[in-house]
């Protein structure tokens, strides 16, 4: 599932070329990834333009000029192109908007969706996240705060959206690593200066992910060299057998809390 560096990534690239494009054509290949009637969605957005895109934690939002808003959740599966039909991947779309002479293809949203809402209703859905890590107002202190009194395993913390937005199973797992911290360890069991060690942890992280494109694999355009560079930078997750990068140990893979988690025994402990 995309994370916050893929979202960031894509509000980046979306912002460099679909802003204030006139929206001239809308189709949609299956009804239930949209909340409105097919024609509704159509009509309503066909001749809008976007002239704002933010991301809120794994959230896209498009905001129309008219003060709607659509709500993006890519969920597992989702990816975005943007392009023409003849450079597209070879998949189906459940929902094709057209920017100008160029169409966004939303594709992958068997369980993703695409929204249309006004500004309060984004407003209602969104209040429930946790905070950013990369707020202004967010601090090591404040971190360490937000996380005093809770409990529960490290990488169920981290992934519950309500807690800290934005991070999920991957670098959830990449965060503990660098931290040196294992994945299943009670937070509550934590000092406060090992707390401090997955605040700069995630700070180190989700940076350098971003600044590789994050992990998700297919391009967003044609001549796109950026995204998915940081797929084969992972240092745990999704390497179950594989060495250590750091002390040459085996990294493992347990189910926890229904999740899979990767970890290195050898230099991941408990505080």
């Amino acid at each position: 599932m995309p994370e916050l560096p893929e979202m960031e990534n894509y509000r980046r690239l979306l912002s460099e070329n679909i802003i204030n494009e006139p929206i001239t054509q809308v189709v949609i290949n299956r009804e239930k990834s949209v909340n409105v009637p097919a024609a509704q969605f159509i009509q309503e957005l066909t001749g809008l333009r976007a002239i704002f895109v933010e991301r809120r934690g794994k959230f896209i939002i498009f905001h129309m000029n008219n003060g709607r808003r659509l709500l993006l959740h890519l969920m597992l599966g989702g990816l975005l192109y943007y392009g023409t039909d003849e450079n597209r991947p070879s998949r189906s779309t459940q929902v094709e908007i057209t920017f100008g002479q160029q169409t966004l293809y939303f594709i992958g949203l068997r369980l993703g969706y695409l929204h249309l809402l006004s500004a309060k209703e984004v407003d209602e859905i969104l209040k429930p996240l946790g905070p950013e890590l990369f707020d202004r107002r967010m601090s090591k202190e404040r971190f360490i705060e937000l996380l005093k009194g809770r409990r529960g395993a490290l990488k169920s913390l981290l992934v519950n959206q309500h807690v800290i937005a934005g991070i999920g199973n991957c670098y959830a797992d990449e965060i503990a690593f660098e931290a040196g911290i294992l994945p299943a360890v009670k937070i509550q069991d934590l000092s406060e200066e090992s707390v401090g060690k997955i605040y700069d942890a995630a700070i180190k992280v989700l940076p350098e992910a971003l600044e590789h494109g994050g992990y998700m694999e297919a391009p967003f355009m044609e001549g796109d060299t950026l995204t998915g560079g940081y797929d084969d930078k992972c240092k745990v997750y999704d390497r179950e057998g594989e060495s250590c990068y750091r002390c040459g140990g085996v990294v493992n893979r347990v189910e926890l809390t229904g999740r899979k988690a990767f970890f290195c025994p050898s230099c991941q402990h408990e505080q």
